[in-house]
């Protein structure tokens, strides 16, 4: 049967949907122990924050140049083997890392995970393959969901495994990776048809060429800049928070790791039950612009909460920050043919790479500077404040860029 039966589609989504869990879930594991890690190999806590804002700008880097060469790879190849190579490369990463004796073996395993995890551009156009351009905002929810599940377990892994040692939550990782490789292997369907296959050109396959895809429809290049700014504000978490909730909250691995579960939960409600009937109702457009200010908000109070208490509270107007990226995704999936969905991923992953590259980098200076005595911002909570007017910024080009999109349909119409 074709994966347009509605039976193998199901089971196609279920399919991808684990693959994606069980990537997620090794990912998660190593969130808690990563920059204590490095702070073990440097010996100070404000150094640490610098140096883990360049290790996440590294994985971003790599994602900026490998995303179009994979988005465009599985174009032609199809995405399945791009995946199982991913998950087999992410395996053997994790292991090189658990082995490190110094910081520069970790910023080689950074580089190699930049690599290997770009096959979430691929999980994406597969998702797109086998689903109906008016069904993707709530297939992506459901991909958010399924990333979400992920951290919902790995951070609570990670933080557990962490107490036996920052090395530990390594070799777990680098095992479910390995699942996650078996599992595909055996269980996951190809979604792109070889006559919906388009040829490898090193022309769209590197950033520049990827993202002349952007440039051909002004809506595409604006919701382009949304998702820069959107990336750009939600790297102040990988960046910072670590170290900001051990400094003002004194929470461990442990405490950590349970708060990015609770992340993780609300996130699962928002992007798996809520997304849906809410895109349903208010339109693609609205619920994103919903899902920018209520991050916005959210993430202003996490800046402020003097109390570990107040922080968690400001959790829960963040957690609509999940109704922006599927319906983002949506507004920009419809614009492009399906034998472009894996060359607009890749161009999407790009943007979001560059992003990934200069916010860690901005925010971990940030933090350093306001937590060191005497500096010219000492407010830790800083960073947390001008990555809220990131969101609104992008919240208001949204607004603008759908709107005009919007507009444009009627009138073709």
């Amino acid at each position: 049967m074709s994966l347009h039966h509605p039976k193998v589609r199901r089971a196609a989504i279920a399919f991808i949907l684990v693959t994606a869990v069980l990537d997620i879930v090794a990912m998660g594991i190593v969130i808690p122990v990563l920059p204590h890690l490095i702070e073990e190999f440097v010996g100070s806590n404000a150094r640490a924050g610098l140096l883990n804002g360049v290790f996440v700008a590294l994985w971003a880097g790599m994602q900026f140049l490998a995303s179009p060469v994979i988005g465009s790879l599985s174009d032609q190849y199809g995405r399945r083997p791009v995946i199982l190579i991913s998950c087999a490369g992410l395996a053997a990463d994790y292991v090189l890392m658990a082995l490190a004796p110094n910081l520069w073996w970790l910023a080689v395993g950074r580089l190699i995970a930049g690599v290997t995890s770009s096959s979430f551009t691929t999980i994406y156009a597969y998702m797109a393959d086998i689903t109906e351009p008016e069904k993707r905002a709530r297939a992506y929810g459901l991909i958010g969901a399924a990333f979400s599940g992920g951290f919902v377990l790995g951070p609570v892994l990670g933080g557990f495994l962490g107490e036996f040692g920052p090395r530990v939550p390594f070799w777990v990782a680098g095992g479910l990776s390995g699942v996650a490789f078996l599992y595909g292997l055996f269980i996951l369907p190809e979604s792109l048809a070889p006559e919906k296959r388009m040829r490898f050109s090193w022309g769209r396959a590197n950033p520049v060429g990827a993202m002349m895809l952007l440039r051909r429809h002004a809506e595409l290049a604006g919701l382009a800049i949304v998702n820069f700014l959107l990336y750009f504000a939600h790297h102040v978490f990988s960046a910072v928070f670590v170290l900001y909730a051990g400094l003002r909250y004194d929470w461990g691995p442990w405490q950590v790791g349970m708060l990015l579960a609770l992340v993780g939960v609300l996130d699962m409600i928002v992007q798996g039950l809520l997304v849906g009937p809410v895109s349903k109702r208010l339109g693609d457009r609205m619920t994103m612009i919903l899902g920018l200010c209520g991050g916005t908000i959210g993430i202003a109070l996490m800046g402020w909460a003097p109390t570990g208490v107040a922080f968690i509270i400001a959790m829960l107007p963040n957690a609509l920050w999940g109704l922006a990226m599927p319906t983002l995704q949506s507004l920009m999936t419809r614009r492009v043919s399906e034998s472009e969905q894996g060359q607009l991923q890749g161009a999407n992953m790009s943007v979001a790479s560059i992003a990934g590259v200069a916010s860690p980098l901005f925010f971990g200076w940030v933090y350093s500077e306001s937590v060191e005595q005497g500096m010219w911002a000492p407010n830790p909570g800083l960073a947390f404040y001008l990555a809220a007017v990131v969101l609104a910024l992008a919240a208001l080009i949204g607004w603008i860029t759908a709107r005009r999109a919007e507009r444009e349909e009627v009138t073709v119409v």
